[in-house]
């Protein structure tokens, strides 16, 4: 997908040219499952942590009725996704938060919690600062994510966290300390040829009445450039080509 300064979609657009972290196929296809009709059961309030575009928060409105609230630390990442909210269909719904999660505040719990956090742990940094910053748990442990995922999670609501293999295994680590559960696993991988690359957790405060099922896995090209059906159909709703 290029990195264009802007990203139209069939029912809004996203401007992105002041965010170090730009739209995804990744990001797109997370909040594409996130819309399915089996993930959709009744929520009223969602939290976006790190919202960077508003992207996720949009691909939710989409499909909801739900209040979303994002929060987003980096000024001019919030900026940009006030912008994108305000100029969407769905700007009464949305309300973005320029704050640091660990220090986010709130009077309610939320049904669904949405997020594609900083994962690099200890590695080597470009000269990008906020890109860096976008990218790194220096300022977003997972230990603190898991803290403000159980923190801010309705009893009976799910958590959608996007991370790179390599990460997931940490990240659970961490979610486990919270009493988090994971409830689903999807592996997202590029071809058929290619190893996955990505996993979408979903984790519940619910202890899982048996194991987690076999792990499900989405192929997002047949062969590249081409989508694969699976692709095809989730993006349906969101991509003008499609």
């Amino acid at each position: 997908m290029a990195r264009n300064s802007y990203f139209a979609f069939k029912q809004f657009k996203i401007d992105q040219g002041r965010c170090a972290m730009k739209v995804t196929t990744d990001a797109c296809l997370f909040g594409a499952l996130m819309g399915q009709p089996s993930s959709l059961r009744p929520i009223r309030q969602v939290l976006d942590i790190g919202a960077g575009t508003g992207l996720l928060s949009l691909m939710v409105a989409q499909n909801s009725t739900a209040i979303i609230t994002a929060v987003e630390l980096d000024k001019q990442a919030a900026q940009q996704a006030l912008n994108n909210f305000t100029n969407s269909p769905w700007a009464s719904r949305l309300h973005l938060v320029n704050s640091a999660i660990q220090d986010f505040t709130s009077d309610q719990r939320f049904d669904r919690i949405i997020t594609n956090p900083p994962f690099f742990q200890q590695a080597f940094k470009g000269n990008d600062a906020r890109r860096n910053l976008a990218r790194h748990t220096d300022t977003l442990t997972f230990t603190d994510l898991a803290s403000a995922i159980a923190q801010h999670l309705q009893d009976n609501g799910e958590a959608w966290v996007l991370l790179p293999v390599t990460s997931a295994t940490l990240f659970v680590r961490a979610a486990s300390q919270q009493a988090l559960t994971v409830v689903r696993q999807i592996g997202l991988r590029s071809s058929p040829s290619h190893p996955i690359h990505r996993y979408i957790l979903v984790l519940s405060h619910q202890q899982p009445i048996a194991e987690v099922q076999r792990e499900e896995l989405l192929t997002i090209y047949s062969q590249h450039p081409h989508y694969s059906e699976q692709t095809r159909q989730l993006m349906a709703p969101y991509y003008l080509a499609l």
